[in-house]
């Protein structure tokens, strides 16, 4: 049923509908999470573990206070992990060039290895359905997730310009 002024479907507010999107997030995190869980417990990690690798993996010479804001954890909660991750040689601190109190963080090789182990099997999974979906989908799909994400993060996300032909 359209409305005639707006032109807009609203049957996608049912709840039905509402309730079936939360419970395909569910499943979709569930299942987007598990081979990388399995790799993680083969060194004693979680997610936690695997969220920090990503997010120090894709900004190199991230601040501690960087990765605060983004993972929106308690300080005492990253350092146990962070902790971790450095014993074990997976993370590098480095003190800042113009303010030493801060911590620099970066990926070591060891550290490299394991998140591309990680992220090859999400990206495979995330491909393959943007394969199937179709651009217009995946342009859906992106708008749906900024709308999920908190205002204050979505800059995070530019707007992409199509690749020129």
């Amino acid at each position: 049923m359209t409305d005639i002024k707006t032109g807009i479907n609203p049957l996608f507010l049912r709840e039905e509908e509402l309730r079936q999107g939360i419970e395909l997030l569910f499943f979709a995190y569930r299942d987007f999470t598990s081979e990388p869980d399995a790799i993680l417990a083969d060194y004693g990690f979680g997610r936690a573990h695997h969220r920090v690798i990503y997010f120090v993996g894709r900004n190199p010479g991230m601040t501690v206070s960087e990765l605060l804001d983004i993972l929106r954890i308690t300080k005492q909660s990253l350092s146990r992990v962070l902790g971790q991750l450095v014993d074990e040689g997976f993370v590098t601190q480095k003190p800042g060039i113009r303010d030493r109190r801060q911590r620099l963080l970066a990926l070591t090789e060891k550290g490299i290895e394991l998140e591309r182990q990680l992220t090859e099997r999400q990206r495979a999974r995330i491909a393959r359905a943007y394969r199937e979906a179709g651009a217009e989908a995946v342009e859906g799909f992106r708008k749906v997730m900024l709308g999920l994400i908190d205002e204050a993060d979505r800059p995070r996300f530019p707007l992409r310009q199509p690749p020129r032909r």
